[in-house]
Formats: C-alpha cells, sequence, structure tokens
C-alpha cells in the first residue's frame, strides 16, 4: 500500500514538474512584452481595449557587434500587414526621400539642378501657382527647403508641392521596386485636389534663367483601390458638411504597412542593411541631409523658424516628449516622421541615447476615435493617443537600458 501510494506521489510530482518546467519555459517575455505588461495609466487604458483602438506596435532592438555592425531583434504587438490604417503624414517620409532621389536622376542627365535651386509652379494651363515662401531666407521655393518643413511641422503645402514634382506613376513605381509593396499613395493632402494630372515645375538659375521645365504629367497607371480588412472605419462619416451614416471608406486613401514603414525610414539610418536594388538613389550628402532635419526638434531651425509661441521643441516628436511642451534631453536624438489624421496618429522612429549607449527602431499607430464618425475632426488626439506613444517611448527605452539580447 505505501509502495503504491509512493509511486502515486511520485507520479503526481513528475505532473507538476513537467507542467512548471514548461510553464517558466513559455514565460519568456520579450522587451516590448514587458514594457505592456508595465502598471502604467496610459498604455493600460489603450490595451484594455487595443482591439477597438486598431493599435499596432512595431519595436527593432538594435546592438553592435565587435565591428560595429548592427544586429536586429524584432519584437511585434497585434502587427497586421494585411489590415488597413490611415498612415496620415508618415506618407510624407518616403516623398521627401523620393523628392533628392529625382533629383540626383535630373543631375545625371546633365542638369546643373539641386535642392538649393528655385523654382516655381504652375498650373496645366502655366498659370503661376506658388513663386515664393516666406520662410526661406531668401524667400524661395526650394526642395530642400521644402523636406526641412516636411520634417520640422508636417507642413502639408510642402508635402503637396514634392508630391506634384514627382507623380503618382513614379512614386508608386519606385516604392514597388525597392520591395515596398505594402505601400501605395493615392494622393495630396488638398481638399478636392486632381491627383491623376501634377502641377508645372520650372527650375531657374541664379540669373534667372530655365535651368529645366517640368510641364504638368497625367498619371498613366490607374491604382487599385485598397481591398484590405479594415478599410471601412467608423459608423458614419462627414461629407459635404452632412453627417452620413455610413462608414468612410479607405479605399482610394494613402496606404504604408508598419513593416514597409519601419523599412523605410531603416534604409536611410542603415543603407548597409539592405541590397543596392532595395536603397533609394542617394547620395551621401543625401543621407546626411535627410538624417539631419529628420532629427532636429521644430525649435531647432532658423530658416523656418517656429518660435512663434505655436511651436514647441516635441512638436512633431510623439515618442517619449509627445505629452511635454518642455525641452528634449539633447542626448535623446529621434529621427523619425509622425502622422495625425482622421483619430489615427502614427510615429515612425530610429531613437538613439548617447549617453546610455542604446539605440532603437520604434513604429507604432493608434486609433482614437471614441464616437466613431469620421472627419468630424472630434478625436481623442491629446487624451489618449498621444499619451499612449509617448508613454510606450518612454517605456522601450528605459526598459532597453537594463536589458541585453543575444
Amino acid at each position: 500500500m505505501i509502495t503504491v501510494l509512493n509511486d502515486i506521489m511520485l507520479k503526481n510530482f513528475i505532473i507538476v514538474f513537467s507542467i512548471s518546467f514548461i510553464i517558466s519555459c513559455n514565460t519568456s517575455s520579450t522587451t516590448l512584452d514587458k514594457v505592456l505588461n508595465k502598471n502604467i495609466y496610459e498604455l493600460q487604458k489603450v490595451l484594455k481595449n487595443k482591439e477597438k483602438h486598431e493599435l499596432q506596435i512595431l519595436l527593432t532592438q538594435i546592438k553592435r557587434d565587435d565591428s560595429g555592425k548592427a544586429v536586429f531583434k524584432e519584437n511585434t504587438f497585434q502587427l497586421d500587414e494585411g489590415r488597413y490604417f490611415y498612415p496620415a503624414s508618415t506618407a510624407k517620409l518616403p516623398i521627401a526621400i523620393l523628392s533628392l532621389q529625382k533629383l540626383n536622376e535630373l543631375r545625371l542627365n546633365g542638369l546643373q539642378i539641386s535642392g538649393d535651386t528655385p523654382f516655381f509652379i504652375t498650373d496645366k494651363n502655366g498659370k503661376i501657382l506658388v513663386k515664393r515662401d516666406s520662410t526661406h531666407l531668401q524667400g524661395i521655393l526650394t526642395i530642400n527647403h521644402l523636406i526641412k518643413k516636411v520634417f520640422l511641422d508636417s507642413d502639408d503645402n510642402a508635402y503637396n508641392y514634392l508630391f506634384d514634382f514627382l507623380g503618382t506613376d513614379y512614386i508608386n513605381k519606385e516604392l514597388i521596386q525597392r520591395g515596398l509593396s505594402k505601400t501605395r499613395l493615392y494622393h495630396k493632402f488638398l481638399f478636392g485636389s486632381d491627383n491623376i494630372n501634377t502641377w508645372g515645375y520650372t527650375f531657374l538659375s541664379e540669373n534667372q534663367k530655365i535651368i529645366y521645365h517640368q510641364p504638368s504629367i497625367s498619371a498613366l497607371v490607374d491604382l487599385k483601390p485598397n481591398n484590405l480588412e479594415g478599410k471601412l472605419k467608423g459608423i458614419g462619416h462627414i461629407k459635404s458638411k452632412k453627417l452620413v451614416f455610413e462608414p468612410m471608406n479607405f479605399e482610394r486613401k494613402n496606404r504604408i504597412s508598419i513593416r514597409n514603414l519601419e523599412g523605410i525610414l531603416k534604409r536611410i539610418i542603415f543603407p548597409e542593411a539592405f541590397t543596392e536594388k532595395e536603397l533609394f538613389n542617394l547620395t551621401k550628402a543625401d543621407y546626411k541631409f535627410l538624417r539631419y532635419w529628420m532629427s532636429r526638434t521644430t525649435l531647432e531651425s532658423n530658416y523656418p523658424n517656429y518660435n512663434d509661441g505655436k511651436h514647441w521643441d516635441s512638436y512633431c516628436k510623439f515618442f517619449i516628449y509627445g505629452d511635454k511642451k518642455g525641452a528634449m534631453i539633447p542626448e535623446i536624438r529621434i529621427f523619425n516622421k509622425v502622422g495625425q489624421a482622421y483619430g489615427t496618429v502614427t510615429d515612425v522612429a530610429y531613437i538613439k541615447d548617447e549617453k546610455n549607449k542604446i539605440e532603437f527602431l520604434l513604429t507604432a499607430t493608434i486609433l482614437v476615435n471614441e464616437n466613431m464618425i469620421y472627419n468630424d475632426d472630434i478625436y481623442e488626439y491629446d487624451e489618449i493617443g498621444i499619451p499612449f506613444l509617448a508613454a510606450l517611448g518612454r517605456g522601450v527605452h528605459e526598459e532597453i537600458i537594463k536589458s541585453t539580447f543575444d
């Protein structure tokens, strides 16, 4: 009898031990898991309704090997490349990059043109639409100055001028050729704009002679609509100032998946991690220019100058600092592009902390539209969206300081 009892107890012990061992083996959590499990109000408020907020997060940890080469490790949360979210102004990132690429292509054709060459914009009939930019030291329009405004202030007009310099055929062909197949850019940020026919562009020399004239370009490719889960959003939307009780259809709105968004930024920060075919055609000076201006705070620029009392250091930096309006810590540089529209808040960033010798890539998107009505300008950006991204950035930064990965 005693022997039988001992056998039973031994078997039970083995079973319990085995279960405990399995559990202990499966409870290893990623850096991102540890952050999201923290009792931080701004995080938990969203995580309680993570599906409702259409939350997606991609964290890429970075460490350097003995040769200084970057080694990457991904952490994800609810990442779904087949689910649509509106990228808003993050679409300005590839447009800025492609504008520099196109200038390089024009130079290869023998044109004496640069990012600082002045130009003016005409409609398809040749009427001048834009010739001056009061925020430029010399009051002129240049590609470089528009790119600065894209990063410092997320300027819509700057994006629109760059978008039509490229045209939709060029934009989408170049993105696909670089392996960014889950990105499709349809439109400018201008209500009622013609996204099929571009404006005309005329670049001038110092003595006002025409260097290059690009007439209006008509798109030849009919972009197929987004056929993605989540393209229909909400219970209603505002159309022609009236509430329509139907979901808003985003099938012909700009689209960038989370991985593509990180991939675009990663190509600028870590070009060595990609094949030549995957890279944009940029010069060393282009890389330096892009990295410099995407890492500046809004108040670090003299031209354009945003010291008007309406802007602050973290105006376009949502991670870590988004919910604060004080000075940012100079040892932490954030190379990023934010987006905010239709209740969706997104940030894609490379964050480098010189003091603690850490670096990481962080991309996240969150929907904050409590009433589920779109285009009514009633969204919880300041109450939920930006505080979540700020807390997420701080949490990841703090966790990476004390963590390592193999």
